[in-house]
């Protein structure tokens, strides 16, 4: 059974490397996913499993841009100086983590009861999949206002935020699709989206993290520490394939291909629960 659960932490590990960056819904995916490869593992530490083996996908961001990242500049025989534009960046990332940390602290455990099923993600996977078709055909043509991160205003990571809430409410609309709509919708450039939202998700999944483990406890068996840390790492690896492949495929081609996708997964899915 051990050896079994390694094989199956794998598969997941590889679906939320993957599915963590592409705006396809790695929540979706994984509870999908799980459907079919239940870990045998206890409920309480399958739902933390599924949330906390997203931390090797943040830590592939942490590795990937911890010089864009860091706030201070250790540079060789200068004093330590305080890197304003990071530190403005980084309270844009704060405002726009607000709205989702609220509404998930107060109601996460009552959003999991009510959507953690398969039709609230085929729906909003089908759904988000129309609005990434529609915004883009919308953004066809027009020039970006935003080419960088520092540009971004705090009214806009506001409104980032708030579309990052219907992400934490309802499974299977992707974190990062919500905030890359936003951002798109704001005049940010495909690119500065794609990072904004890979910087956003660092508060966002840290906090998700310590929540879950919070509510399972410490008590880990060595078992579920490995399976934990197998996942981890594998999604830790996978995803730093999978953010370089988002960010080479979207300077040539526009999110309208992950809305098709989106529309095709769900449609499946709905067709597997009527069938």
């Amino acid at each position: 059974m051990f050896f079994n659960n390694i094989f199956k932490s794998i598969i997941l590990g590889i679906v939320e490397g993957i599915t963590e960056w592409l705006p396809i819904s790695s929540t979706g995916h994984m509870i999908l996913v799980d459907e079919f490869i239940k870990l045998d593992v206890t409920p309480a530490f399958r739902e933390m499993f599924l949330v906390v083996i997203q931390l090797g996908a943040i830590l592939s961001v942490i590795v990937m841009y911890w010089r864009v990242l860091l706030p201070v500049d250790f540079g060789e025989n200068k004093p330590i100086a305080i890197k304003k534009e990071v530190v403005d960046m980084w309270l844009k990332i704060i405002v726009s983590c607000l709205p989702a940390a609220v509404i998930g602290l107060i109601w996460d455990d009552k959003f999991n009861e009510l959507f953690y099923n398969y039709q609230t993600v085929a729906i909003m996977l089908i759904a988000v999949g129309i609005i990434f078709i529609a915004v883009e055909n919308y953004q066809k043509g027009r020039k970006p206002k935003f080419d960088q991160i520092a540009q971004i205003t705090y009214q806009a990571a506001i409104i980032i935020g708030l579309c990052q809430v219907i992400a934490a409410i309802f499974p299977g609309t992707s974190r990062s699709g919500a905030t890359i709509i936003g951002a798109l919708l704001m005049g940010v450039s495909r690119t500065t989206a794609a990072q904004y939202t890979f910087f956003l998700a660092i508060p966002v999944m840290f906090g998700a993290s310590a929540l879950k483990i919070f509510k399972f406890g410490l008590h880990f068996s060595p078992a579920e520490i490995t399976i934990l840390i197998v996942g981890m790492a594998t999604a830790f690896v996978v995803s730093t394939a999978a953010i370089n492949f988002l960010l080479s495929y979207i300077t040539k081609h526009d999110f309208r291909i992950f809305g098709w996708y989106r529309i095709a997964l769900g449609c499946a899915v709905l067709l597997r629960l009527v069938l």
